[in-house]
């Protein structure tokens, strides 16, 4: 016992109070003042008449003020919700309903987007706005001031009895539908994301005092640099972890790729944090155009999970940094973290013909269609599992829980997320895409996935995503959407189908080429599936009209 997140917080307080905690953008706040300003915002709610089980939304950019609301929602054992600030109405209505929100804390920004939904949410009775320089007036919507709930509420800890038990939810948009939100204990969740297990030696902590320990007897602590949004459970994470343990947490309010390199040498960054090639290429081009325009000398782990991170950008980054370790992580909100590969300079990258190959983590299974683990080497494609510590399921969706979160016939429970896989002889585990997007072609299934990898490895390809399309003869074809390096000299269909049938096998090529302008991602780097679909099918059906 001992693994409530609040709790997990203020053990690291108690044991480095005058620790830098946390930096972005202009605030720079120790672990005391982290907890002040955390403990005034947990009185304020509780003197409001919030507590136990109570959804308190967040709806911001980066910023101290999100980090900090989220550990004092923890600390009244209310649970924090994720809003996605790149959704739009129809969303937010969804969102904040579905999630049953009582409070919002928010961006002065998004006051006419909360006032255009409210009516909608009978249930939200509280707003608090962040002061974000945008001047929105937010007196029509009624909310109190960040800066007012400083000024007023008590700086003393609350003192609550909390429990392993207490939920942390987090919502994800997936490829398809509505978002839904993903139901953690804490204890689960902490040792399936938060720290509880050492990503390279599988040992698990055994007490809740442990990283606090730690913390104390640490005398240079890491020091992180998070690149996502925080409304992203990945962000989250990467940032609680390093609280938990003492760390410096640093965070840039927007993405940009000098403000990153920037930051890493302003606060002397040991380890980054980034979405996959979202993230790394223009992390990679500025370095490229700048190659001695910062000092990246204490930068030693690049770490990156939740999107693809094709080989060819990790050796652009490692011929421009080449003492640094780059990390690959796979996971997802159900899961928790699957595996991971470590690549240093002069390693060759090990990807299984174009998806990720990783060391399987703690937990982590290939499940065949009768729910039973794979041994390695059998070549034959499952989907990605994990048992242990693993979520409840969605928050109000039975019929998605019951899908996904499944008794095998060996008495294990586990989460199946919906990404197919392959459990290799040594081992190790190769990625290869999701079901939900999965090809069909001819009675082949192609995953997306894997060709994006192959094609990722072509010097004039920026960016790709791979849909199928209608065809006659084979129900579904190949399409590559594809952003171009060079938009006046972009490569040909012919050129990429020779390049990946050299990789992977010829049916799995592309037979359509689409160009565009941009792969349109989430701010996390996460393919938009759908958009790639609606945009092949256009340039399709205006190419043969």
């Amino acid at each position: 016992m001992g693994f409530n997140i609040a709790d997990l917080f203020e053990r690291a307080v108690d044991a480095v109070p005058d620790r830098l905690a946390l930096v972005c953008g202009d605030r720079r706040l120790t672990y005391a003042e982290f907890e002040e300003e955390a403990n005034r915002l947990a009185n304020h709610l509780l003197a409001e008449g919030f507590g136990h089980g109570d959804h308190i939304g967040i709806y911001g950019q980066n910023s101290a003020e999100w980090l900090v609301a989220m550990v004092a929602i923890f600390k009244i054992r209310a649970v924090p919700i994720n809003i996605n600030f790149r959704y739009v109405e129809d969303e937010l209505a969804y969102l904040f309903d579905n999630a049953d929100l009582v409070a919002v804390v928010h961006d002065r920004q998004y006051a006419p987007h909360i006032e255009a939904v409210r009516s909608s949410v009978p249930g939200l009775r509280h707003l608090i706005a962040i002061d974000d320089g945008s001047g929105v007036d937010v007196s029509a919507l009624g909310s109190v001031a960040w800066d007012d709930v400083m000024a007023s509420s008590s700086p003393e800890r609350p003192v609550l009895e909390r429990s392993d038990d207490d939920h942390y939810v987090i919502y994800t948009g997936g490829t398809t539908g509505m978002p839904k939100g993903v139901v953690w204990r804490h204890e689960d969740v902490f040792f399936a994301l938060g720290g509880g297990v050492d990503a390279y030696t599988n040992e698990r902590i055994t007490h809740g005092f442990q990283l606090a320990e730690k913390a104390a007897a640490t005398e240079n602590p890491m020091i992180s640099l998070n690149t996502p949004p925080l409304m992203h459970g990945a962000a989250q994470w990467g940032a609680l972890r390093f609280l938990f343990e003492g760390g410096t947490v640093v965070f840039v309010p927007r993405f940009d790729p000098e403000a990153v390199w920037a930051a890493v040498e302003r606060d002397k960054v040991n380890t980054l944090m980034i979405t996959g090639d979202a993230m790394a290429r223009p992390l990679v081009e500025v370095l490229q155009e700048r190659p001695e325009g910062w000092d990246l000398s204490s930068l030693f782990v690049l770490s990156s999970s939740a999107a693809i991170f094709s080989p060819t950008v990790k050796e652009q980054m490692l011929d421009l940094l080449p003492n640094i370790i780059i990390v690959d992580a796979i996971g997802s909100s159900e899961s928790g973290m699957n595996g991971m590969a470590v690549q240093t300079k002069g390693q060759t990258a090990t990807h299984g013909g174009g998806g990720p190959t990783v060391q399987a983590g703690r937990d982590a299974v290939v499940l065949d269609d009768d729910l039973n683990p794979l041994p390695p080497g059998t070549g034959v494609v499952g989907k990605l599992a994990r048992g242990g510590n693993i979520p409840i399921g969605y928050y109000k969706d039975p019929e998605k829980t019951a899908a996904n979160f499944v008794v095998a016939p060996d008495g294990n429970r586990y989460v199946v997320a919906g990404d197919f896989a392959l459990h290799e002889a040594d081992g190790t585990i190769t990625l290869l895409g999701r079901g939900s997007v999965c090809i069909n072609s001819g009675g082949e299934k192609i995953y997306p996935e894997e060709v994006e990898g192959v094609l990722k490895d072509h010097p004039e390809v920026y960016d790709t995503l791979v849909v199928g399309v209608p065809d006659e003869r084979w129900g579904q074809a190949v399409c590559a959407v594809v952003q171009p390096r060079h938009p006046d000299a972009p490569p040909t269909l012919d050129e990429l189908s020779a390049h990946c049938r050299k990789h992977v096998a010829a049916y799995k090529s592309p037979k359509h080429l689409v160009l565009v302008d941009e792969i349109v991602r989430s701010p996390a780097g996460k393919p938009d599936y759908p958009w790639a679909a609606e945009v092949a099918k256009a340039a399709i059906a205006a190419a043969d009209a």
